[in-house]
């Protein structure tokens, strides 16, 4: 039985329909991908899917007794709720009851007063509970508050960005769903907490409709890839690669059988209009199937322009941009000292793009200041180049004034922006970003999180700058948008230092990686973060071979032992053994040899980085198990 069904949905703000009569079906263990432009209704179409909000026409029909599970964009919490309160809240009439009972223990164990009163309420809270059978739910909310490391005792008020959609994600997870509704799951959240989330939603088994822009996540996750576009609902089965190369084909036959009907419409025209002698060969049904064509073509949705973006990298700034030598900085947090950056050492010229990793609060907008001069080092010397112009995106959008109108945001007291030797008027300017002339006067606070996104870089862009500093560029723009970055940071000849948690964004895009170590230590790396992460897993590798070496010593320390206390007659088994393992060996000596040189290949990297890991793993094994058929052989050959 499927969880879902949407039958002949409408829905429309404005005159733009954002579904037109539109259907879709969910079935169990599918795990769909919804996708498509900024503005193109996903967030909507998933609001009423979990029941939030109502269609103009047409039904969504849910499974009976279903538990949905669903999580916003921008979860909405009350500040002053503690973190349990939040997280039990989803669970109907118990959460009340079970808020109540952890905050009158946790006031009970925080206090040394008498306990009397609190433990008369304690015990009619658990004898309400004991009849709900709630229980389970306090105990299925405490594992998701400890998996999502949470402190159950917090704040919301007191939570970042990542902490608040996490705790969105663990409020949806407690009530145990079926289904699950994840509008931009990894928002916010670092590398770690995205792959954990990953791991965790495969391997959920729960259905799911999810809205996401960061590629490696939809390749990872999704089932089948369905894309809004102009109201309608384009599904296609499998991962996000066989999409793109679906839509690709779909978008050129669209193409040609536009330009088909556009050109036999043209005919039509000239045919009605050739006078006197067409009207004696006039037919009725002629005259009709012409207005149904002109019909057609004024209700036709054509698809959405991209982006034009460009970019003025201003006069070339020295070629030294910055170098750090033995940098440190700590601050003093809840009496004790934080090392944010402890002995970092780096030299950054002109034309690096740099890539910085690390999970929420490691430390990188710090990191970036030091590097930049913004901030004095405790310890070590930092040394700038010259000639640097440098232009910021903010992840928080501090830089937009809600009340200010689109064309100041970009040009204050000027009609015309001008990029590079070219001079553009403002209106036109923001029409190369998807802003219509008629949107032009509107406020910063009308737009959604996707244009806000859009309108900063048109801002950023707007003014030239040889070293540019991009914090979570990438966050509610769609896949299109963000192709057309990447290209146009590929192209960029200025610095660029680059904060993001897209890992597809940031291997496409810098030549090398600045990553947190943890405790305050940094290391630079080359490449992107794809490199950065078989660099660990073949660190991990080689840290963990000395424990598998002393495991095969340990198993075959019974055998040298015996080689000790007197040699034996070898068995016709142990004969054929010992005829057999010079080929073993010299076969996984091969191997060996052949990954080694599989790994040097840079190619490797870029088309199967899949293959690149599986590799780094198999070499510790090869080491073990050659380890295990010399110390047999030493054993037999005794």
């Amino acid at each position: 039985m499927p969880h879902l069904i949407l039958s002949d949905a409408s829905l429309a703000y404005g005159h733009v329909p954002l579904l037109d009569h539109t259907d879709f079906q969910l079935d169990p263990g599918e795990r769909v991908a919804l996708i498509g432009r900024n503005g193109s209704g996903k967030s909507s179409l998933l609001r009423a899917l979990a029941g939030q909000s109502a269609l103009d026409d047409g039904t969504v029909w849910r499974e009976p007794g279903i538990h949905i599970g669903y999580v916003p964009q921008e979860p909405p919490f009350d500040p002053e709720l503690m973190v349990f309160a939040a997280v039990v809240a989803g669970m109907g009439e118990v959460s009340a009851l079970l808020a109540e009972y952890h905050a009158v223990a946790h006031a009970m164990a925080e206090s040394s007063i008498d306990h009397e009163a609190q433990l008369e309420r304690l015990h009619q809270l658990q004898g309400k509970l004991e009849a709900c059978n709630a229980w389970s739910f306090e105990a299925q909310a405490e594992r998701v508050i400890q998996r999502f490391s949470l402190d159950a005792e917090a704040r919301v008020g007191t939570l970042s960005g990542g902490q608040k959609k996490r705790l969105a994600l663990a409020q949806a997870l407690a009530i145990s769903p079926e289904l699950l509704l994840l509008d931009e799951p990894t928002n916010h959240l670092d590398i770690g907490a995205i792959e954990w989330l990953e791991e965790m939603l495969m391997s959920s088994g729960v259905a799911m409709v999810f809205i996401t822009h960061d590629r490696r996540f939809l390749d990872r996750v999704a089932t089948r890839i369905v894309e809004l576009d102009r109201g309608r609902l384009l599904s296609c089965p499998g991962s996000f690669a066989t999409y793109q190369a679906r839509k690709e084909q779909m978008l050129h036959d669209e193409a040609l059988e536009t330009a088909r009907f556009d050109k036999f419409l043209a005919q039509e025209e000239v045919w009605i209009r050739k006078g006197v002698e067409a009207r004696r060969t006039r037919n009725e049904g002629r005259v009709l199937r012409l207005e149904q064509l002109r019909r057609d073509r004024a209700a036709r949705r054509e698809r959405q322009g991209k982006v034009e973006l460009a970019l003025d990298a201003g006069d070339k700034s020295g070629k030294l941009v910055a170098e750090l030598d033995g940098v440190s900085k700590s601050f003093e947090q809840g009496g004790r000292e934080l090392k944010v950056v402890r002995d970092f050492s780096c030299r950054l010229q002109r034309g690096d793009k740099i890539g910085l990793i690390g999970p929420n609060g490691a430390g990188k907008t710090t990191l970036l200041r030091l590097i930049l001069g913004e901030l004095a080092p405790d310890r070590g010397r930092v040394r700038l180049g010259t000639k640097i112009q440098v232009a910021y995106f903010d992840q928080f959008r501090t830089q937009l004034d809600e009340e200010a109108a689109l064309v100041d945001v970009i040009s204050p007291g000027s009609d015309y922006v001008e990029i590079g030797n070219e001079k553009k008027h403002v209106i036109g300017y923001l029409g190369d970003f998807l802003f219509a002339p008629q949107r032009a006067r509107s406020p910063v606070k009308s737009l959604s999180g996707g244009e806000r996104n859009r309108l900063l870089l048109a801002r950023l862009f707007a003014r030239p700058a040889n070293v540019l500093v991009l914090d979570e560029p990438t966050n509610d723009l769609d896949i299109e948008t963000l192709e057309l970055l990447e290209q146009l940071l590929h192209e960029y000849k200025g610095t660029l230092f680059l904060v993001s948690h897209d890992r597809a964004f940031l291997d496409n895009v810098v030549t090398q990686t600045i990553a947190a170590e943890g405790e305050g230590y940094w290391h630079e790396y080359a490449g992107g973060y794809q490199d950065w992460a078989d660099y660990q897993a073949r660190r991990r590798a080689e840290e963990a071979l000395p424990a598998a070496r002393r495991a095969v010593q340990a198993a075959t320390a019974p055998a040298s032992r015996l080689k000790a206390d007197g040699s034996r007659k070898l068995s016709y088994k142990e004969k054929r053994e010992l005829a057999e393992l010079p080929g073993q060996i010299a076969a996984l000596e091969a191997e060996q040899k052949a990954i080694d040189l599989r790994l040097q290949d840079p190619a490797l990297y870029q088309a199967e980085p899949q293959e690149v890991q599986r590799l780094a793993l198999r070499l510790p094994e090869i080491d073990v198990e050659l380890m295990r058929l010399l110390e047999r052989w030493e054993t037999l050959e005794g």
